[in-house]
């Protein structure tokens, strides 16, 4: 008989997550420090619809929360931060998007 307190959780395979292109932009921009309104500002979409992506996000990749998502994408080479993971990424006009929007924070707050 097994002890449940030894069971591993289910683990999920980087195949069998299915995550859309605006799913893989959001998380991207949840890496970069953007606050849900601020990613619905860049998409041109609304708060709600961000609201609604990340949900989706957190449910298919078994995350509970925006720090677990990063630490899962970061594992699974979805998103490049500060040259981590960077040579995984194939999707250079996003993370040149997150940069200027760094910046322009940076600027912002100086």
């Amino acid at each position: 008989m097994t002890n449940p307190a030894e069971s591993k959780p289910p683990t999920i395979t980087n195949l069998s997550i299915a995550l859309s292109e605006r799913e893989l932009q959001v998380i991207e921009l949840v890496a970069a420090g953007l606050t849900n309104q601020d990613i619905a500002l860049q998409l041109a979409i609304s708060k709600r619809t961000v609201d609604n992506h990340i949900s989706n996000i957190l449910t298919k990749t078994q995350t509970d929360n925006r720090v677990a998502l990063v630490r899962w994408a970061l594992q699974w080479g979805k998103v490049c931060i500060d040259e981590v993971n960077c040579c995984m990424i194939g999707t250079p006009p996003i993370n040149q998007t997150i940069n200027k929007i760094l910046e322009k924070q940076e600027l912002e707050s100086a």
